[in-house]
């Protein structure tokens, strides 16, 4: 059922264009009328109580945003959100519930939750939490024009160097405080949120997965005898591996894209392209070689190169077998323990034997927390260089 408010039923599409348009879907009265009350003055507002109709709205109307209950009577609330985010990624989505987990929680934010509340919420979190997620998304929104328009503008340094000076001046356009400084000089933070959200712009999926091959690298990176610039550089590298995706067509990037789409000619130039793109940002070159390289296998049959066994970087060989670890356990849903089998079974072949025994070890011993790492979803920054 759609509860529509009288008041707002009549609205002019271009009347008072700076209030965003918010969906509450809310199965109970209580909750749902207090919801509308506190959000009325601040937003257009859309109401249901079923999924149906949340679709039915979705697919009529412009939402900047949802307000979303997890139990809903014809449907669960998260397939709701998998659903929204599959087809409508640039709606903002944020859990209100009364029967959260931290299950729920994680599982929330890695289909794409901007925000998790629990009921009875505090009104000053809640407006809080829509105003953070509403800005964010005008910047995302930015980001995505500008992603859209300027595809072609990463194949040459000067280009790259053109597309960030001007990324960054839209960026701390909409940041907060309006700051603006000479590319790429400036508050080092402001670089770190603009490479974050320009992965999240482009894919929610790509910064989830960045983040957390991050987190698999730095688990490696423990064990190893690397010094201090080494260990930044594998930091920010394997958050950055994928960079080069940004300037891929959606298709490529998308997991819901053509089957196969990775062991396509254009899919493959992405590390290629992110080497060049990251030029520009003067990184130490160890993050341009994982860039450039972990797709490399020890056997010399990766691309593009064909490298070979130790002719391959190190950190590159680290971030690559954090990466398909993530790729088994994220995208292939295999189990801690067989993806760490499949990492052995591969030793030799895709990966340095010895660094994939060593993973293997250090993954069996820290196998109880690797699923709230594999549920991670980007929200830490991308470490600052």
């Amino acid at each position: 059922m759609i509860h529509t408010d009288p008041r707002e039923e009549n609205i002019p599409a271009s009347a008072e264009p700076s209030k965003a348009t918010i969906l509450i879907v809310e199965d109970e009265p209580g909750p749902r009328n207090s919801l509308t009350m506190i959000l009325r003055p601040f937003y257009h507002l859309h109401v249901v109580d079923n999924a149906h109709a949340a679709r039915r709205v979705l697919g009529e109307q412009r939402i900047d945003l949802v307000t979303l209950d997890l139990k809903l009577p014809d449907c669960q609330g998260m397939d709701l959100l998998q659903e929204i985010k599959l087809e409508r990624n640039e709606v903002e989505v944020i859990i209100i519930t009364g029967y959260g987990s931290l299950k729920s929680a994680m599982d929330g934010i890695r289909y794409g939750a901007a925000g998790y509340l629990l009921k009875p919420f505090n009104v000053a979190e809640l407006i809080a939490l829509i105003q953070q997620t509403l800005e964010k998304k005008q910047r995302l929104d930015r980001l995505r024009d500008m992603l859209a328009s300027s595809r072609s503008g990463w194949e040459t340094e000067q280009s790259a160097t053109l597309a960030w000076n001007h990324l960054r001046e839209q960026y701390l356009s909409l940041a907060q405080g309006k700051r603006r400084a000479d590319f790429p000089a400036g508050d080092q933070s402001d670089l770190a949120s603009l490479l974050s959200e320009l992965l999240e712009a482009k894919d929610r999926e790509l910064l989830n997965h960045s983040t957390r091959v991050s987190g698999y690298a730095a688990l490696l990176a423990d064990h190893m005898n690397l010094s201090a610039s080494e260990r930044k550089a594998l930091a920010l590298g394997s958050f950055l591996h994928d960079i080069g995706k940004i300037a891929l067509p959606d298709h490529l990037v998308s997991q819901s894209g053509v089957p196969g789409q990775r062991d396509s000619e254009g899919f493959k130039r992405h590390p290629e392209i992110g080497a060049r793109i990251i030029l520009p940002l003067q990184f130490p070159a160890e993050v341009g070689q994982i860039i450039s390289y972990h797709h490399e296998r020890w056997d010399g049959a990766g691309y593009p190169n064909g490298l070979q066994g130790e002719g391959i970087p190190l950190l590159a060989r680290v971030v690559c077998i954090a990466e398909v670890f993530d790729h088994l356990v994220s995208e292939e849903a295999a189990s801690i323990e067989e993806a760490i089998e499949e990492i052995q079974r591969q030793a030799g072949t895709s990966f340095d034997p010895t660094l994939a025994s060593l993973f293997a070890r250090v993954a069996t011993k820290c196998k109880a927390s690797l699923p709230a790492l594999a549920a991670s979803s980007g929200q830490a920054a991308v470490p600052e260089s």
